[in-house]
Formats: structure tokens, C-alpha cells, sequence
């Protein structure tokens, strides 16, 4: 059986980092993994998408609309954006975190009020304040560590032990720690 994940957010979030550790934990668990990015605007903000496909055998990275058993989203509205990718019976995980768009910004459109608690009633949403675990844990920048580690709950084949070394590969080494921390944050949720 394959399983898919969405991963979604801004430009400079660490959405690429955060692609690259699941997909490292998978292949370790010795899954057939493959991973595809969608860099969209990522340098001034923008939308960026990838996904990760694991299983027994996989075919192709891309994941279809109502196929994501998960979506990991880094910002509440990114993930509104991406809800039709979902399954119906898949669990969006997502920050609340709020990125006002440049058209937000400049006046030309306005904000969702309340995205979260508006995508509770169309799926199964966990949401967390992952800017405040990640600042708790050292920096903002470690807002994908602290959602792979909620991620983790759903995933209780790979053990925290295989997640934690994932970190210490693919983490500078200066920034283990921090991100260790912030996945455990994550995780215990």
C-alpha cells in the first residue's frame, strides 16, 4: 500500500529540508520513497509544495488530488489552498501560524479570518503553534522539525530513535540540537 504526504508552506520555511528528513527516515525503514518539489515563488514568499510517496513499490512522486493521506502545512491558508488533495479520510497537520501574502499586504485582498478552525469542519485537522515550540526550542527557523514531529504520531512504524537520527545527517551540525528539541516538542503533542 502506498502512502502519501503533501508538505506545504512559504518560501523559506524549510519546507525542502523537512521533505528531505522524512524521506531519509523512510528509506532507512527500507520503503520505496520518492520525492518531487515544487519550488513555485519560494524566493519572494511564495507558494512551495512537495511530496513524498512511500510504500512497498512507488511510481511516481506526484500526488493526485484526493490521494494525500496527510497534508503538513507550515502556514493555516497554505493549507486551505491544498485541501482538495486530501483524502477524505486524511488529517491535515498545520501551523497556525499566519503569512500574509504580498496581496495582503499591499491591500489587495484580505486575510481568512479563522482559517484553522474553518478547516476543522471539512477534515481532520491538528492544528499547533509551531512558531512558539520552535522558539521554545531556539529558533523560528525550526517550525518544520517541531511539525515532522507531530507527523511522527501518525507514522508509529518509524520510532523516535530513527527520527532523531535523521536530524543529526541532515542538520547542520550547529543546529542538531535546537532541532532535535523541536521535533520532541512536536512529538509530544
Amino acid at each position: 500500500m502506498t502512502k502519501s504526504i503533501m508538505i506545504v508552506g512559504v518560501g523559506g520555511q524549510g519546507t525542502l529540508l523537512a521533505s528531505r528528513l522524512i524521506g531519509h527516515v523512510l528509506v532507512e525503514k527500507g520503503f520505496d520513497v520518492k520525492l518531487s518539489e515544487v519550488h513555485g515563488m519560494s524566493q519572494r514568499g511564495g507558494s512551495v509544495v512537495t511530496y513524498v510517496k512511500y510504500g512497498e513499490k512507488v511510481y511516481s512522486p506526484i500526488v493526485d488530488k484526493g490521494e494525500a493521506d496527510f497534508i503538513l502545512s507550515f502556514e493555516a491558508v497554505e493549507g486551505a489552498r491544498y485541501l482538495e488533495m486530501l483524502k477524505k479520510d486524511g488529517t491535515l497537520i498545520t501551523n497556525t501560524q499566519e503569512i500574509y501574502p504580498i496581496t495582503v499586504i499591499t491591500g489587495g485582498a484580505s486575510y481568512p479570518a479563522e482559517p484553522t478552525q474553518k478547516l476543522s469542519k471539512l477534515c481532520d485537522v491538528k492544528a499547533v503553534d509551531a512558531l512558539a515550540l520552535a522558539r521554545a526550542a531556539g529558533s523560528e527557523k525550526a517550525v518544520n522539525t517541531v511539525l515532522i514531529g507531530v507527523l511522527s504520531n501518525y507514522l508509529p512504524e518509524i520510532e523516535q530513535d530513527a527520527w532523531l537520527g535523521a536530524i543529526e545527517k541532515l542538520v547542520k551540525p550547529k543546529f542538531v540540537e535546537l532541532n532535535k528539541k523541536a521535533f520532541v516538542s512536536g512529538r509530544e503533542i
